[in-house]
């Protein structure tokens, strides 16, 4: 629930350039979170080194990989009906391997592998070096596994195989695991302590992206915002660093401000923030670089501070409404959006009211609601009863999903009129005869083609709008292209 899942992506297949050396094929899918997907890119660059061409043919592959989430329940009952359509197809061509990747893989490795013999191999988030090792076992005829979390690894040596994406946009991994033992995150337990990358070998795929043409980046992370290298190492371990590791540290407000210089026509974003973590020098840097994006995702799940106190959450409501306020002063335009949670064990209304009252002060521009569910692993399924009823869950999400979407329309509205830079990143899914693509605060805007192209900025004027969507024409490229 802390990070970002987009219903759209689910169950994608990777599709990548094959390389003509190559005779062995890959299908691998993802569920889950963007690292998830930013993961397959790194396994499939890996497995490209070891004969690995990428197909979408599940038929055809020699090797089939689904990269898994524990986030939701939902994605975990998905993994198992696609696990159950890819042993069909085993039947049909037995030399076929079958693999779990991700952060399922240590809860379920022994009822994948042994009681339901449903896999032949179940590989952690930190063992994907290990992969080439762990296929051969596999063809020996041995089960492989290797779920060991690391202290090191954040893949910052590979240089990723990109998505068939749109060519314009990428993402980025700047950290990997996470500290925050939030009560209904499982996240801690599944990728492990947190760590940086080196901010040097970040800067090397940034330029790389530049000089492949692409037009932004997101940095991304299970918590951007406490990135933190000294030369490598857990955060958690910093205050063991010597006193030249300390003073020579970059921090995510650092990291910004090099990644915003080394290439100024480039948009940049980053996804995920925590509260706590967001200090007032991540907020300057955002405001004297134009290439940042005026856009954070901070989520808060909860309204009340007894619930977040039971969430574990390391802020209170007041210090988040402080961190609003200094947002709005320092950057006036920046959109700020949410993930929220409806339900969560021993909720009352007042709880629940708190919740809206504080969107209502902050009137996000788009958010990310669920009801509470419980995830085997965190703390919250261990330690508290799931108490509220179904019916009051799904009566707060519904009345805080009808207030987001009354504050999503005022947010939009506030847009019309302006003229904005827009990078195209595609048609729009409702007309050929339109490009859609984002403003710097993240909304979706569309707009007649005319003579533009995928990658192009362009200023447009906003005419119209919905909750969700800007609606424009566009009036001149921008200084940016």
């Amino acid at each position: 629930m802390e990070k970002v899942i987009d219903e759209k992506q689910q169950g994608n297949s990777l599709v990548t350039t094959p390389k003509p050396e190559n005779s062995r094929k890959l299908f691998i899918e993802s569920y889950g979170c963007q690292m998830n997907f930013s993961d397959s890119e790194i396994v499939a660059s890996i497995l490209a080194k070891e004969g690995f061409n990428t197909t979408q043919n599940l038929e055809d592959a020699d090797l089939v990989l689904v990269n898994t989430c524990s986030i939701r329940e939902k994605a975990e009952q998905t993994v198992r009906k696609r696990l159950e359509k890819y042993n069909a197809v085993k039947r049909i061509n037995p030399k076929m391997k079958v693999g779990v990747l991700g952060c399922m893989a240590e809860r379920l490795k022994s009822k994948f592998l042994e009681e339901e013999k449903i896999v032949d191999l179940v590989v952690g988030p930190d063992a994907y070096k290990d992969l080439p090792n762990l296929i051969s076992e596999v063809e020996e005829g041995r089960n492989a596994v290797n779920v060991i979390l690391s202290k090191e690894e954040t893949y910052g040596d590979i240089s990723p195989v990109r998505l068939q994406s749109n060519g314009v946009t990428a993402f980025v991994s700047i950290t990997r695991g996470c500290d925050n033992m939030c009560t209904f995150c499982v996240v801690p337990f599944t990728r492990g302590r947190e760590r940086s990358r080196n901010p040097q070998s970040i800067l090397e795929e940034v330029n790389d992206l530049a000089a492949k043409g692409f037009k932004e980046i997101t940095l991304l992370g299970q918590n951007v915002d406490s990135y933190l290298w000294y030369g490598g190492g857990l955060k958690k371990d910093f205050e063991k660093a010597t006193e030249m590791q300390k003073a020579t540290a970059v921090n995510f407000a650092n990291l910004l401000d090099m990644v915003a210089k080394a290439q100024p026509k480039m948009r940049i974003r980053f996804s995920t923030s925590n509260p706590q973590d967001m200090t007032l020098d991540v907020i300057e840097a955002m405001a004297k670089h134009q290439n940042i994006c005026k856009y954070i995702h901070l989520p808060v799940q909860s309204g009340s501070d007894r619930i977040l106190k039971k969430m574990n959450r390391l802020h209170t409501r007041q210090e988040y409404f402080e961190l609003i306020d200094n947002i709005k002063k320092i950057i006036p335009d920046c959109a700020i959006s949410q993930d929220m949670i409806a339900g969560f064990p021993t909720e009352t209304e007042e709880d629940h009211q708190d919740t809206l009252s504080l969107m209502e002060y902050v009137k996000y521009d788009f958010g990310f609601m669920f009801a509470y569910s419980e995830r085997p692993g965190t703390m919250a399924g261990r330690k508290f009863e799931d108490d509220v009823l179904e019916a009051d869950k799904k009566r707060r999400l519904q009345e805080i999903i009808q207030l987001q979407q009354k504050h999503s329309l005022y947010r939009t509205e506030q847009q019309v009129g302006k003229t904005q830079e827009i990078l195209i990143e595609k048609e729009s899914k409702k007309s050929d005869q339109h490009w859609s693509g984002r403003n710097s605060q993240n909304t979706m805007v569309v707009f007649p083609k005319e003579n533009y192209k995928i990658g192009d900025f362009v200023m447009v004027k906003i005419t119209d709008c919905t909750s969700a969507t800007l609606i424009g024409e566009a009036i001149g490229y921008s200084d940016n292209n």
